[in-house]
């Protein structure tokens, strides 16, 4: 079992095109593409926590049932609907605020802010791709779909990244 990450897919979301400028010519075609590069990764026995803005078309639980893997969520500002909707659409569990995993990962929408000081990592989406944000820090990595190539990261591969970036910051 594997556990991976992924945030602001957006599933069924016309709008999102006029925000970000992502590589797919038609919302059908965005989601087909996000379904089959998450089905890829992912396995059915695998653990996926999406941090925030799954869907917005109305067929989230046809695009749940789609996507493999049991998938938790940590609900960012476009979802909208109750905690009970979302379980019905076949979330395992659905968190308004951010969650502590591994009393280490605050797992969470928006970025929370952290500092060396702190013994915690945060993992968020909300950002996009926006410039503003660099993709991963000694205490941080953004999971929005733009920056991880619109397919779930492995938490494996967050830890790797992470540890990297500590290593090249104690160079400095």
């Amino acid at each position: 079992m594997k556990t991976f990450f992924i945030a602001d897919t957006h599933f069924g979301d016309s709008s999102i095109f006029r925000y970000e400028n992502r590589p797919f010519a038609s919302v059908r075609e965005m989601d087909e593409e996000m379904i089959a590069r998450w089905n890829a990764a992912v396995q059915n026995e695998d653990v996926v926590y999406v941090l925030g803005d799954f869907g917005a078309d109305g067929r989230e639980a046809e695009t749940l049932s789609r996507l493999n893997g049991t998938k938790y969520l940590i609900k960012g500002n476009h979802d909208t609907k109750s905690n009970a909707e979302y379980r019905a659409f076949g979330f395992a569990e659905v968190y308004d605020h951010p969650i502590l995993l591994d009393s280490f990962w605050i797992l969470s929408h928006d970025a929370v802010y952290v500092n060396t000081n702190m013994p915690y990592a945060n993992l968020f989406g909300h950002v996009h791709n926006s410039p503003i944000v660099k993709d991963l820090s000694a205490q941080h990595c953004c999971v929005s779909v733009e920056r991880i190539q619109y397919t779930p990261i492995a938490f494996d591969t967050i830890k790797r990244r992470i540890k990297e970036a500590v290593e090249e910051q104690t160079k400095v």
